[in-house]
């Protein structure tokens, strides 16, 4: 399995499992990012923080630190 952070742009897959506890686990869960859930890389910051997914029909921007903590079970190169 590989973690969200380490997606390069144009890659993807689905959502494993959501890490984090309290606060910051309930706040990615409502954004959008649940298991189950397709999300592909779009860009990475020039500094390499933040990223750009794309899931669910919307862009959402992610710091790489919260994106560590989300594992993708199948992931798809381009």
């Amino acid at each position: 399995m590989v973690t969200l952070d380490k997606i390069q742009p144009g890659d993807g897959g689905i959502i494993d499992t959501i890490g984090g506890e309290g606060p910051l686990r309930r706040r990615l869960l409502d954004m959008g990012l649940t298991p189950n859930t397709r999300v592909m890389v779009r860009k990475i910051a020039p500094m390499g923080d933040p990223i750009e997914l794309f899931l669910r029909g919307y862009v959402l921007t992610l710091r790489k630190e919260d994106a560590a903590k989300i594992t993708l079970k199948e992931v798809n190169k381009q």
